[in-house]
């Protein structure tokens, strides 16, 4: 069983920067692949970045690749969202999630865990 609670997420103009954090419970936190989806008012759940168990596997989104950065510390149980020159279309609702797959995927079906959601907006 993995909880799953997300901080940072809040109002920025277009240009700036937010960093989503997301800290788990559990013991075997560091087995599970974590992923960040979001969730645009009106569209379906799409996949922003994911991060294996160990940190050697790692997949983006096209649209955030280069500006966004996914990391964990399996020490501290807690994976993190880097958004660099964010965008109006980047305003959504950020979820984090656990999946027990060992690669970085990208399919939200295969995870198990999410957390509640942190809205992120950014005003042009």
């Amino acid at each position: 069983q993995v909880q799953l609670v997300e901080s940072g997420g809040g109002l920025v103009q277009a240009g700036g920067s937010l960093r989503l954090s997301c800290a788990a419970s559990g013991r075997t936190f560091s087995t599970y692949t974590m992923g960040w989806f979001r969730q645009a008012p009106g569209k379906e759940r799409e996949f922003v970045a994911a991060i294996s168990w160990s940190g050697g596997s790692i997949s983006y989104a096209d649209s955030v690749k280069g500006r966004f950065t996914i990391s964990r510390d399996n020490s501290k149980n807690t994976v993190s969202l880097q958004m660099n020159s964010l965008k109006p279309e980047d305003t959504a609702v950020y979820y984090c999630a656990a999946s027990p797959v060992l690669t970085a995927v990208v399919r939200a079906g295969l995870y198990n865990y999410w957390a509640q959601g942190t809205q992120v907006t950014v005003s042009s």
